[in-house]
């Protein structure tokens, strides 16, 4: 299996990133790595931020995954272009979401560098 690298300066506390094909989390210190498309229309999850709660907000339409399972814990707040509420449409996808999982790796420190296995 590849391994994909960053460095750690790059990632500080709160912030999140990207090694190679994944999205980079540091939740508190503890870096987490999850595939980079959301669930809901395959949007940049390393552009997205992370809420209070330290879960993973897709930067287009706010749907929410929580970095330990993978799982959409909260659906989208819109359809394309529009940003608004979408009554059925958002329960539909976040059950999907929590079927269709983030997938992750294990990310490990090596002196200032950021390694996903």
């Amino acid at each position: 299996m590849a391994q994909h690298r960053t460095s750690a300066a790059s990632l500080p506390e709160g912030s999140v990133g990207r090694a190679g094909p994944w999205t980079l989390a540091n939740r508190r210190g503890e870096v987490k790595a999850v595939s980079s498309r959301c669930r809901h229309q395959l949007a940049d999850l390393s552009k997205g931020t992370l809420d209070k709660d330290g879960c993973l907000v897709c930067p287009w339409h706010g749907s929410k995954y929580d970095l330990d399972s993978g799982k959409m814990v909260e659906g989208p707040k819109g359809f394309l272009f529009y940003v608004g509420k979408t009554p059925g449409y958002t329960q539909l996808v976040k059950a999907y979401g929590v079927v269709l999982k983030l997938r992750r790796r294990t990310v490990r420190r090596d002196g200032d560098t950021l390694v996903v296995e």
